[in-house]
């Protein structure tokens, strides 16, 4: 579990200190966080799992890059781009330093469409974009223990400075693959 919070912390870290909008929303001088009062990004085909974390509702979409006709591209599989709600629902490329240093993925095929993800934030982490039994690519991640489709990471920070948050707890949600049951893991600082 500890090993976990570090890999999550890192990750948050390097997630807020590249934040392009330091803009906040009503959520950010709240104390209790409600993940589930965050925006869903609709509208955006192929979406995978998306990240969302205070000070402010901005999201980070991560969506299966695919070509006209419907092929995935081998060599960068997953496209990311911001949602920035804060600035009426806007969709913005990623920077140079958020797309290599922050949110950014790398991608490592591993057989027949099938690939290894890691982020470029903190590369211990592994997710896998592989196809399901009715041919659709999710990216799957250990959640409590339990192979799940990976819906959503949260991040609820609580002051703290700049490069050094406050992180309370980081939050993943996804689907078990076994049963179709929502899990929700917290993992929060010890």
């Amino acid at each position: 579990m500890k090993y976990a919070f570090s890999i999550l912390t890192a990750f948050c870290l390097v997630l807020f200190s590249y934040s392009e909008s330091h803009s906040t929303d009503r959520r950010s001088t709240e104390k209790s966080i409600d993940s589930d009062d965050f925006p869903v990004p609709t509208n955006v085909p192929g979406l995978l799992f998306y990240i969302q974390r205070d000070p402010n509702s901005n999201t980070i979409c991560y969506q299966l890059n695919v070509d006209k006709q419907g092929k995935i591209s081998e060599k960068n599989p997953v496209n990311t781009f911001w949602i920035r709600y804060t600035d009426g629902g806007v969709r913005k490329d990623l920077n140079y330093l958020q797309r290599k240093f922050a949110y950014g993925i790398n991608s490592k095929q591993t057989g027949n469409s099938s690939f290894e993800l890691r982020s470029v934030a903190y590369s211990k982490m592994p997710l896998y974009l592989r196809k399901d039994s009715k041919d659709e690519y999710h990216v799957y991640a250990s959640i409590n223990k339990k192979e799940c489709i990976l819906n959503r990471v949260f991040i609820h920070i609580d002051g703290g400075t700049f490069w050094s948050p406050n992180v309370l707890y980081i939050e993943l949600k996804g689907t078990d693959t076994a049963t179709g049951k929502t899990i929700i893991q917290r993992i929060k600082p010890t």
